[in-house]
């Protein structure tokens, strides 16, 4: 059957994610607004030794530099939730990819920490804000089946522009200086535009408006001509305003949806994550500066990030794939607690290293710890509350989080510069991330036996019959529902039973007479042994 216009032949909303397709440049896209995020703050610090001469400050000054950024990475997540809901992904990226890169060119014009503090943390936090959390939320429009792996390839971005920027960094700090460094930095980040971009949605409108005409030609060709034809289209119509009456209060709601923490699942990943969050990023941001101090030259000691991000390279798409099995993928949040239990065992045993080979040790066990973190950490959060909640989710999420970003590294710095002594910060940071690992693991397994628990009594032998029941009841009604667009065939067939009825009952009245052996009661039809199989056959055939 053909159609007055091609692109009546769309399925209606909603949209199934193609799992591919511009899938994949969505994810390119991710991955490069993924590295800058995350691995620019990290990577900064290998301008710290630098700040902290020009400037005279300590560590704890210059670490505030990397937390502002993180900060506003996660703080601002409310406020990019609703604004990706009111103006859409695309635009509030080009915007923050502007921000991001404005924020570090004016940052290499100022003249002491605080105007650092405004411009490198604060702007440029704010710029990659607004590129990262719509960049995720992207992502999982556009994967389902695949989202783990998508997940883990995106999130290999970090470790990727880890290894690329820190010792970029340290090339250009040694031939322009910290100036020059941050100006060319601000450059590269205009990078995040073209990411934005590339973020073409999915129209929801457009496939409203093809589904509702969709349903009136099919409704032309399948219903009779005449009055039926327009009652049937003009029943599709009211049934698609009221649908879109019904709607018209969640687009409200959906800005920011506070509705996700009666989730007890998210309430548990939340507290988690800041505990997590309290010690995770310490490790990364003190150990350029820790390599330093114990004598290893600037150009090995801003290595060791590179060796982190190579092995992150590889941990964080292995991981989405181990994530995506099928045993393994209802059970991600317990993978998800023994990555964060691995990466602060790290910490702890390598707090007493003292030499370069400990320190590259360490990496590497860091490296993998932290990609598993890394490749799970939203894979968990979109398990537990969904695609259609992510976004109120996520951003709700970063800024509880960014309270933790704001304690950690500070609180770290400002311990370095009181103690003279990182083997305490090692131990404390990673003593937070095994606290944040138990937790989860212990209260996802109470929940869980909570959860299975509770179903049983609702499905026993009093009760079970009564469920059954009616949910045979309701496919029987469903079926009736379905029949009842052609009224005329039912009730000619039910006429006919009924006048089949009536004469059976007739024959047998009949035969009962003349001692057939055939009882027959008021509107039944009772077949003996004595009875002949033909009126069962009569009956049956109705």
């Amino acid at each position: 059957m053909g159609r007055p216009d091609p692109e009546e032949g769309q399925l209606p909303a909603p949209v199934k994610p193609p799992d591919g397709g511009w899938g994949w440049i969505v994810l390119l896209g991710c991955f490069v607004i993924t590295g800058f995020s995350y691995a620019f703050p990290k990577a900064v610090s290998v301008y710290f030794k630098e700040l902290m001469k020009d400037f005279h400050v300590g560590y704890s000054d210059t670490a505030w530099i990397s937390s502002i950024m993180l900060a506003m990475l996660y703080g601002t997540g409310p406020v990019c939730s609703i604004m990706v809901n009111q103006f859409g992904c695309r635009p509030v990226m080009l915007i923050g990819g502007l921000l991001a890169s404005a924020g570090m060119i004016l940052a290499s014009f100022t003249t002491n920490i605080i105007e650092l503090y405004l411009t490198a943390g604060v702007l440029t936090g704010l710029g990659m804000a607004l590129n990262f959390q719509p960049s995720l939320i992207m992502l999982g429009t556009y994967f389902d089946k695949r989202r783990p792996l998508a997940n883990g390839l995106a999130a290999a971005g970090s470790p990727v522009f880890l290894s690329s920027l820190s010792p970029l960094g340290q090339v250009l700090l040694e031939k322009f200086g910290w100036r020059g460094g941050f100006l060319i930095m601000g450059g590269l980040l205009l990078n995040c535009c073209t990411c934005g971009a590339v973020m073409r949605p999915l129209d929801m409108g457009m496939k409203r408006k093809m589904g509702k005409a969709q349903d009136k030609y099919e409704a032309k060709e399948m219903l009779p001509i005449g009055g039926k034809s327009e009652e049937g289209i003009s029943t599709a119509d009211g049934t698609k305003k009221g649908k879109k009456a019904k709607k018209k209060p969640k687009k409200g709601k959906k800005l920011l949806d506070f509705s996700i923490f009666s989730n007890r699942g998210f309430i548990i990943y939340t507290i988690s994550k800041f505990i997590l969050v309290l010690g995770l990023f310490v490790p990364p941001i003190l150990l350029v500066n820790y390599a330093k101090d114990t004598g290893v030259p600037d150009t090995e000691a801003a290595f060791l990030l590179s060796i982190i991000g190579f092995i992150d390279i590889f941990a964080r798409p292995a991981c989405g794939m181990v994530a995506g099995l099928k045993w393994v993928r209802p059970h991600v949040a317990y993978l998800f607690s023994f990555s964060m239990l691995f990466n602060g065992l790290t910490d702890i045993c390598s707090a007493r290293a003292s030499n370069y080979t400990g320190l590259v040790i360490f990496c590497v066990f860091f490296g993998i710890s932290y990609g598993m973190v890394g490749a799970l950490q939203f894979e968990v959060l979109m398990a537990i509350v969904g695609s259609q909640k992510f976004s109120s989710a996520i951003g709700l999420v970063l800024l509880i989080e960014a309270f933790a970003v704001l304690i950690g590294p500070p609180s770290a710095g400002r311990l370095v510069d009181a103690l003279k002594n990182y083997e305490v910060i090692f131990y404390l940071a990673g003593s937070e991330v095994v606290l944040s690992s138990l937790f989860l693991g212990i209260a996802s397994y109470c929940c869980l036996n909570r959860g299975k628990k509770e179903p049983p009594p609702e499905n026993n032998p009093s009760a079970g019959g009564g469920s059954d029941t009616e949910e045979a009841e309701s496919d029987v009604q469903e079926a009736e529902e379905h029949s009842s667009d052609n009224h005329q065939p039912a009730h000619s067939t039910d006429n006919a039973v009924v006048a089949a009825n009536e004469e059976a009952n007739h024959v047998a009245e009949e035969q009962s007479g003349e001692g057939g052996g055939c009882p027959a009661g008021d509107g039944e039809v009772l077949v003996r042994d004595g009875c002949n199989a033909d009126q069962m056959v009569e009956r049956d055939s109705f």
